[in-house]
């Protein structure tokens, strides 16, 4: 029997939005896919508070795509030494909705609004030991130097919008 189809409506995600905004990680996902299918594709409520460690998708070569379904966010892309070279406004209210990003670009999500749903797909399966290489020139998510690393990707953030 193939899988049920799922609705992405409002209450979807305004449940997300309830369970990032009491995690720790202040985000939270929900997986359309099983670890092994071929393309994961997934719902991220991300909150303005949460850290993602910039990173990349090398091996294997994996490109991905992100669409604003609610709020806003920035993404940032690096450079090998963790300059930026691009940033990109998503913005439910506006024009700009998603970007794909190739593989082999460092890159984050920084959410500029609280409520921001984001709609994400990548190349499967998920395999956690290579599923991402993090930037070394980065704090790691759970670091003290986090939160000031984060504020620091806000204000770059804010040169693009």
């Amino acid at each position: 029997m193939p899988k049920q189809p799922v609705f992405i409506h409002s209450s979807l995600m305004e449940q997300l939005v309830q369970e990032a905004r009491i995690s720790k990680r202040q985000r939270m996902n929900y997986n359309f896919h099983q670890l092994e299918d071929a393309a994961n594709r997934m719902l991220n409520a991300i909150e303005p508070e949460s850290y993602i460690q910039p990173h990349r998708h090398v091996e294997p070569p994996r490109d991905e795509a992100f669409l604003v379904l609610r709020g806003r966010g920035a993404i940032l892309l690096f450079n090998d030494d963790g300059v930026v070279k691009h940033g990109f406004l998503l913005d439910s209210a506006s024009e700009n909705l998603g970007l794909d990003i190739p593989a082999g670009w460092y890159h984050t999500i920084v959410s500029l609004e609280r409520g921001s749903v984001f709609y994400e797909v990548k190349a499967g399966p998920y395999e956690p030991t290579k599923a991402k290489e993090f930037a070394t020139w980065a704090p790691p998510e759970n670091a003290l130097e986090a939160p000031a690393y984060l504020e620091k990707l806000k204000k770059m953030a804010s040169r693009f919008y």
